[in-house]
């Protein structure tokens, strides 16, 4: 059936969306305020079924919770929880299979009494699998058939009519925005650690590291200092990078020899220097653990002017070199 087309009320657009906003950020703030212990039980089972072998945080709901639930479990598992969704209509259908003794299911539902949801709890009742429930009210059947409540306040929608879920899913997402950092800063999970999850996309670009652009060590321009311009200009041009890397055998970097040391020592006699002549010592470098925005960054502002390329040291030793051109096409800025 298709609704009648209505002649659109004239209000200010701006004031509307700051009604709702104002009562969004209420329900936010009256969750804050009623969090109590059950939120700590529901860390503790879910820390106690990530130690198992094979647990996984099961989340599942219909409608609009069920869309809360996808983003809870997309959270949860970037932050090193394990975690997936299960439609509620398909578990009836055989996906029921999915969920494991070991498993921990969470349940969101507003009003708690969604049919749909009726053999995922028996499901678990069963075989004693965990159940958690995300609802707003504590004598709906999801709760009372529930291990743990966790519940959100009653609270007024911000639909102006108050029938769409709005106030209500705005606090479910937030809470298992709570579940999910919690757990994450509980585990101790770093920059680093957060990247494995996100090997692609803009986050995983940024926290990609130095090793991983940098070009290796048999790819370098590396002289010996006694070596004449002469032979340090072939070596240059076969590598084509633009610069020259000063090391002793130990592989230790003693300097680098740059398009504008070549400027500088330009003259009759410049053939028969040695690269110890032209070389600018102490070169800036950066370790191949380090993140490559952070070369980026050395590259681009720690100079008069930027610089192209980047000695990767350990301990001293050249292992790479990090290019700017690498950086940027990595998406790196």
């Amino acid at each position: 059936m298709t609704l009648p087309m209505k002649t659109p009320s004239k209000i200010d657009t701006l004031e509307s969306a700051r009604r709702i906003l104002g009562v969004e950020i209420e329900g936010l703030k009256a969750l804050s305020e009623n969090i109590d212990d059950s939120f700590d039980k529901a860390i503790t089972l879910i820390s106690e079924m990530k130690s198992r072998k094979n647990g996984r945080l099961i989340l599942s709901g219909i409608g609009k919770s069920g869309h809360v639930a996808t983003k809870i479990a997309a959270t949860m598992a970037s932050t090193g929880t394990p975690s997936f969704f299960v439609h509620p209509n398909e578990a009836s259908h055989g996906d029921l299979g999915m969920i494991t003794e070991e498993d921990i299911v969470l349940l969101l539902s507003n009003s708690g009494e969604n049919s749909e949801l009726s053999d995922i709890i028996a499901y678990t009742r069963r075989f004693n699998i965990t159940l958690i429930a995300m609802t707003s009210n504590p004598n709906s059947a999801l709760a009372k058939h529930s291990d743990l409540a966790l519940l959100i306040p009653k609270a007024k929608e911000a639909c102006s009519i108050g029938m769409a879920p709005t106030t209500s899913t705005t606090m479910m997402l937030a809470l298992g925005d709570a579940l999910a950092v919690t757990l994450l800063e509980m585990m101790g999970l770093t920059r680093e650690d957060f990247s494995q999850f996100h090997p692609g996309g803009k986050l995983g670009q940024k926290l990609k590291k130095v090793e991983d652009l940098m070009l290796p060590l048999e790819e370098l321009p590396c002289v010996s200092p006694a070596m004449t311009m002469d032979e340090v200009i072939v070596v240059m041009a076969e590598k084509n990078i633009g610069s020259a890397i000063i090391t002793a055998e130990d592989k230790t970097v003693m300097g680098i020899i740059t398009d504008g040391d070549l400027k500088r020592f330009m003259g009759p006699d410049f053939l028969t220097l040695t690269a110890e002549n032209v070389m600018s010592t102490n070169p800036k470098s950066i370790k191949p653990d380090a993140l490559a925005a952070e070369g980026l960054d050395i590259m681009m502002n720690h100079f008069k002017t930027p610089i192209t390329s980047l000695i990767v040291t350990e301990e001293g030793k050249l292992c790479g070199l990090l290019r700017i051109q690498q950086c940027l096409q990595a998406g790196i800025a």
